[in-house]
């Protein structure tokens, strides 16, 4: 059976989908028992989501920003760190490609598109910095540190929203920024174009090369399973942990960016407000390969689809769509837990027999010295 499974490999990719596959089961289930039809909701999440081109378009519109930022936290979680700090990270790479756009927008899309981007990537990178620059060098729990960023990162989006940005032509019912120039947009309000389809099969393709063709993928994986020994291999854990929040905060930045200059064309305080913490899940979910996040990606974003047609067609509350997606969350978070929670305690004693390993071998050359 072990050598079936491919030492737990096919077993871990298994998993998060009979997770995914039983939480689905049980929201339907508690659906029906609350007099909801059943095949009315399941008709209506497929026909929502795949049913026809529209709701294709709607899925890919999901999945693309869930993607783009999946494929950095995965990188940072297959180091070892843990960080979930996306959301603010998406918010920050927002906000500069925004400003970029805004502040220039008489020049030739060409130019201001391109920097906007870069911009929004070099932001969210800066932004995912704080908390691995505190992982690194003082030891700071980085689930924390990254949340607390997250929180300073809304309310710096309410402030630009009402402030320096504000749109000065709006009601005031709602905190929005002034539109990018229609020349700067990537997509129209659909949010799917070949452009955007075409960054995330590049970003798949370079995160499939950086996991199974770099030597900076293989320092990424051997940090991850036993930091000791790589400082003994020469391999130095807080670089590593540094290159890999970094390459997390990016890929955020970029699909903060993406949004703004994609099916948004503008800010509002506190847009997609789970997308962030829902590209956790997709990551999770996806054992964290580059080719599975992609399969995960569609999938959460076939599941936004539909949670947004189903009170169309079926009347639901929305109580009940978002207890459909947080019971998908809790339960792959819960099983989740175990596996991290083995990889740490595989860590320390893969670390403890590093440590060890050198002290023996001297006394067993003494040993063989005296009786010679």
């Amino acid at each position: 059976m072990r050598r079936l499974l491919g030492d737990g490999r096919v077993a871990e990719a298994v998993r998060p989908i009979v997770v995914v596959a039983l939480s689905l089961l049980l929201a339907v289930g508690v659906f029906g028992l609350s007099g909801y039809p059943v095949a009315g909701i399941v008709g209506g999440a497929v026909e929502g989501s795949v049913g026809s081109a529209a709701a294709w378009t709607q899925t890919l519109r999901w999945a693309i920003p869930l993607l783009i930022i999946a494929l950095g936290v995965g990188i940072t979680f297959q180091a070892g760190y843990f960080n979930v700090g996306a959301q603010g990270q998406m918010y920050a790479g927002a906000i500069g490609a925004l400003a970029v756009g805004l502040a220039l927008r008489d020049g030739p899309a060409i130019v201001v598109v391109p920097l906007a981007l870069a911009t929004g990537v070099a932001l969210g990178a800066l932004w995912a910095l704080v908390p691995g620059v505190l992982r690194t060098r003082l030891g700071a729990d980085e689930v924390v540190t990254s949340l607390m960023m997250n929180f300073i990162a809304v309310l710096l989006l309410e402030w630009i929203c009402v402030g320096p940005l504000k749109n000065q032509d709006g009601s005031g019912q709602a905190a929005t920024t002034d539109m990018l120039p229609a020349a700067f947009r990537i997509s129209d309000g659909s949010g799917v174009s070949p452009l955007m389809l075409g960054i995330c099969a590049v970003l798949v393709i370079a995160a499939v090369a950086l996991r199974s063709r770099t030597r900076m993928g293989l320092e990424i994986r051997i940090v991850g399973r036993n930091p000791v020994m790589a400082e003994w291999m020469g391999i130095r854990s807080s670089r590593v942990g540094l290159l890999v929040f970094g390459l997390g905060g990016a890929t955020a930045g970029l699909a903060g960016a993406v949004e703004v200059f994609g099916p948004l064309g503008s800010l509002r305080a506190g847009f997609s407000p789970q997308m962030g913490f829902m590209a956790v899940i997709v990551a999770l979910v996806a054992a964290l390969g580059p080719v599975r996040t992609l399969v995960a990606a569609l999938f959460f974003g076939a599941l936004r689809a539909a949670t947004l047609y189903l009170p169309v067609v079926n009347d639901l509350p929305l109580a009940g769509l978002d207890m459909l997606n947080g019971m998908v969350a809790l339960w792959i978070t819960v099983s989740a837990v175990p596996v991290i929670l083995a990889r740490r305690a595989a860590r320390r004693t893969q670390g403890a027999a590093t440590v060890a390993a050198p002290v023996e071998k001297p006394v067993e050359k003494e040993a063989v010295g005296e009786h010679g």
